[in-house]
C-alpha cells in the first residue's frame, strides 16, 4: 500500500494541471472571500421576506453576546441585600404571545445589556427564572395568578414562586459577578415580536399588561416608570403603568432575551468564507481530474498494470486527493477567516462571542469538507469516467442543495431542513455558530443561518456519501474493464 501511495503522490505532483488546480483552491477561497467581505456594509438585511433593513447596532450582554433588552420597567433603587415579593394576578394582551412576560426584576442599571435576574410569568410557558439573557429555568406551569419572589444576597440572586404566598418553591439561582451595591428593582412587562415570515412593519408588535398585587419589600409610593431600550417615539398605549391602591398594571412590549437572527444584526462566521464555494468547485474539479484524465488518455491501463490490486489504487488516490486538498483548503481558510472577520468588523458587522474552539472547528472542519468533497468527486469520476459529468454531478449534489436551502427561501422550511439533513450539503453544518434558544421564539430556518444538524453530525452525513461513493466506485472498478 505504501508503494502504491507513493506512486500516486509522485504522479499527482508531476502533472502541472493538477498542481495548478490545487493552487486555485486557496487562491479562490481568499480572493472571493476578500471581495465579499470588503463590500459587506453591516451585511444583515434586508432578510428574505422582509421589506426593511435592520439596524446594525445591538445591545451587548454581560457575556459579549447580542441581546434584546427592551421592556417597560416600574422601578426604584435597592442598596445592598433585599427581597421583592409580588403576586402576578394576570397577563392580558390583544394577542398574547407564549413568551410574553411580566414579573419582578433586579437590574444592574438602566443601560440596555446590563446584568439582570428576574422571576416572571409568561403567556404560555409558566413561571421562569431568567438571568443575563441566556439563562432560563422553569418554575410552576400554567398562567397566572402566581406569587413571585426575588432575593438578593451579595451577587447571588434567587427566584421563588408560590401558588398561595405561603409555601415557596425555589425556581433558580445565579451569581451576577460585579453587581453594583445599588441596583434597580421593580415590576416589568414585555412582549416579543410574533414569529412571522412576512415583512417587518413598524407598530405591529403586541403589548402585554401584567397586573400585580401584594407588592412588598420596597418603599411605597416611590416608583418611576421607564421604557428601557426605547427606540424612537412610542405609540400611545405601548407602555406605562397605573396604580390603584395596592394594584399595579404594567404595560410594555419588547423582550429581555438573547438576540437571534434574523431579528438581530448578527453575522454568521461562515460569511467570512463565502469564497469557499469557488475554492470548493476547484477541489471538485481536482478530484475528478485525478481519475478521469487517466481514463481519457488511456493511462488507466498502465496504473492498474503497475498495481493490480484495484481497490488499493482507488484507496491511494483517495488518500492523496483528500490530503492535498485538506492542506490547500486549510491554508486558504487560515487566511480568509481572520481577514474576513477584520473586514466585516470594520464595516460594522457583529459576530458575537466565539471561542477559540469554535473558530478552530469552523476552520479545520471547512478544510475537511473540501477534502471529503474532493474524495467524493474522485469516486463519482471513477463511476462515470467522464470529467464534466462527474463535476456537474458533485456540484448538483452539494452546492445546489445548499443554495436552494440557504441562499434564499425558495423552498418551505421543512423541505430546506431535509435537504440539509440528507444530501452531501449537510457537511456545511460544520460552519454552524448560531444557537437556538428555547426561550426565544424565532424563525430558526436554514436561510436565517440555522442548520438542522449539529456541526459534526452534518459532516458525518457528507462522509457517509463519500464512503458510499468509494464503495460503489471500488465495486465497478473491480467488475468492469478499465
Amino acid at each position: 500500500m505504501i508503494a502504491t501511495l507513493r506512486s500516486e503522490w509522485v504522479k499527482f505532483r508531476s502533472v502541472r494541471g493538477w498542481m495548478a488546480c490545487l493552487l486555485l483552491v486557496p487562491f479562490l477561497t481568499v480572493l472571493l472571500g476578500y471581495l465579499t467581505a470588503s463590500g459587506s456594509m453591516c451585511g444583515n438585511g434586508p432578510f428574505p421576506g422582509q421589506s426593511v433593513t435592520l439596524a446594525c447596532s445591538q445591545p451587548i450582554g454581560p457575556g459579549g453576546e447580542a441581546v434584546e433588552d427592551q421592556f417597560y420597567f416600574v422601578h426604584q433603587t435597592l442598596t445592598g441585600n433585599g427581597t421583592l415579593t409580588a403576586r402576578l394576578t394576570g397577563l392580558s394582551s390583544a394577542k398574547l404571545q407564549p413568551w410574553a412576560k411580566a414579573g419582578i426584576i433586579v437590574k444592574a442599571s438602566m443601560t440596555p445589556g446590563s446584568a439582570y435576574a428576574a422571576v416572571l410569568g409568561t403567556g404560555g410557558n409558566g413561571v421562569r427564572f431568567q438571568y443575563d439573557y441566556t439563562g432560563d429555568e422553569a418554575g410552576l406551569p400554567g398562567l397566572s395568578p402566581h406569587w413571585l419572589r426575588l432575593t438578593r444576597s451579595g451577587d447571588v440572586l434567587t427566584g421563588y414562586d408560590s401558588m398561595d404566598g405561603v409555601h415557596w418553591l425555589s425556581v433558580g439561582s445565579t451569581v451576577l459577578r460585579g453587581l453594583p451595591a445599588t441596583v434597580q428593582v421593580g415590576l416589568f412587562a414585555a412582549s416579543p415580536d410574533p414569529v412571522s415570515t412576512g415583512a417587518v412593519q413598524a407598530g405591529t408588535t403586541p403589548t402585554v399588561t401584567g397586573t400585580f398585587t401584594n407588592v412588598t419589600g420596597v418603599h411605597a409610593g416611590s416608583w418611576t416608570g421607564t421604557y428601557v431600550g426605547a427606540v424612537g417615539p412610542l405609540a400611545a398605549g405601548d407602555s406605562g403603568f397605573q396604580q390603584a391602591g395596592s394594584t399595579y398594571q404594567v404595560t410594555g412590549r419588547g423582550d429581555i432575551a438573547p438576540a437571534v437572527a434574523p431579528q438581530a444584526a448578527i453575522t454568521p462566521i461562515g460569511q467570512t468564507l463565502t469564497g469557499a464555494f469557488a475554492g470548493l468547485i476547484a477541489a471538485i474539479v481536482l478530484g475528478t481530474l485525478f481519475i478521469t484524465s487517466e481514463y481519457r488518455r488511456g493511462l488507466i491501463w498502465l496504473t492498474l498494470a503497475a498495481s493490480p490490486a484495484r481497490g488499493r489504487v482507488l484507496a491511494a488516490k483517495a488518500l492523496v486527493t483528500g490530503a492535498v486538498t485538506f492542506v490547500a483548503a486549510l491554508a486558504g481558510v487560515a487566511i480568509a477567516l481572520p481577514l474576513g472577520k477584520h473586514l466585516l468588523h470594520e464595516n460594522g458587522n457583529f459576530f458575537g462571542p466565539l471561542s477559540m474552539a469554535t473558530e478552530l472547528r469552523v476552520a479545520i472542519g471547512t478544510a475537511a469538507v473540501f477534502a471529503i468533497t474532493a474524495v467524493l468527486a474522485l469516486a463519482i469520476g471513477t463511476i462515470v469516467k467522464q470529467g464534466a459529468t462527474a463535476v456537474m454531478t458533485v456540484i448538483v449534489a452539494i452546492v445546489l442543495p445548499y443554495l436552494l436551502a440557504v441562499a434564499s427561501p425558495v423552498l418551505p422550511a421543512a423541505a430546506a431542513d431535509w435537504l440539509l439533513r440528507l444530501t452531501p450539503a449537510a457537511g456545511f453544518s460544520i460552519q454552524q455558530t448560531f444557537q437556538q434558544y428555547p426561550q426565544v421564539a424565532s424563525s430558526y430556518t436554514p436561510w436565517n443561518g440555522y442548520f438542522p444538524l449539529a456541526p459534526w453530525a452534518g459532516f458525518a452525513v457528507l462522509c457517509g456519501w463519500a464512503l458510499a461513493g468509494l464503495a460503489l466506485a471500488g465495486f465497478l472498478l473491480n467488475k468492469r474493464d478499465a
